[in-house]
């Protein structure tokens, strides 16, 4: 829920995830939540950007240049100064996780993706168990020419930046959870897809990935106390950063569950960022 600290100054963090939440749900942007960003930065407010899409990815989906500073990539896999694009950290698994990882999903007769390290994470080979599952489909066909069958030598891909199964339909049951279990080195994520907008992705990263993580190692590595920090979200995949962060918000879009745990503002159709940065200025000012 929101919470009261000081007031922020120069020395504070706003983090925002990026689809259902910055963008609207045609792939635009609110303009009164342009100008709330570009207030924070004459505040001298650190500005960053939060998203599971890989920076390819980002690129075709950000047509215009956004007033931030950083931009938190592949659910913190990597993190880029922007709008220079200098890339300031990466994270792949090693190839033994990868081995480990592909064991499990395969086990678990899961359709799956297994990203090329950054900067190529845009890049990946696949395993399709040839049962229905548009939503995975869909996302093959989005990247034609950059994507391959996995060929039966599953041990030999090497490092990744992470890997991705897609389940056709929202509730994963008992397989999320029967993944974690058997990875319990890993940081195993969950994610409403992107794409549909109901399918469930389970994204395999290493231990030290998350948009919390890299978040923390950005407000360490500028000087900045995690009290002067705010965030706001959409999805599951942003939860640990929601908790992360000593302001919190979610989108009128996001689930009912994340609704209840976080204080909420109008949905990313509505400007629910500009709302959230002007309750965050009201309140401690």
């Amino acid at each position: 829920m929101f919470k009261q600290h000081n007031k922020p100054t120069a020395n504070a963090i706003f983090v925002t995830d990026l689809d259902g939440t910055l963008l609207c749900s045609d792939g635009t942007m609110a303009a009164v939540d342009f100008e709330a960003l570009r207030r924070l930065g004459q505040r001298g407010v650190v500005r960053v950007v939060a998203t599971g899409r890989s920076i390819y990815s980002f690129t075709q989906a950000v047509k215009v240049e956004l007033p931030v500073d950083y931009v938190i990539f592949s659910t913190g896999a990597g993190i880029i100064k922007y709008p220079e694009g200098i890339l300031l950290r990466k994270v792949s698994l090693e190839s033994e996780a990868v081995n480990r990882a592909i064991q499990v999903l395969i086990e678990a007769e899961l359709d799956f993706m297994i990203h090329r390290p950054i900067p190529d994470n845009h890049m990946f080979a696949y395993r399709w168990t040839g049962n229905a599952n548009p939503d995975f489909t869909h996302r093959l066909e989005n990247y034609n020419g950059l994507c391959w069958s996995l060929d039966k030598n599953t041990l030999g891909f090497g490092q990744a930046a992470q890997l991705l199964a897609v389940l056709p339909h929202s509730d994963p049951g008992p397989v999320l959870d029967a993944v974690r279990v058997k990875l319990p080195d890993m940081n195993v994520i969950r994610t409403t897809s992107p794409l549909d907008g109901h399918s469930t992705w389970i994204e395999i990263f290493p231990p030290n990935v998350s948009k919390s993580y890299t978040a923390a190692w950005l407000a360490n590595t500028l000087g900045i106390d995690p009290l002067n920090s705010l965030s706001i979200g959409n999805d599951y995949n942003d939860i640990d950063l929601l908790e992360w962060s000593a302001h919190s918000f979610v989108v009128e879009n996001a689930p009912d569950d994340l609704r209840k745990r976080f204080y909420k503002v109008a949905s990313n159709d509505w400007g629910g960022v500009a709302e959230a940065v002007e309750k965050w200025l009201s309140q401690n000012h």
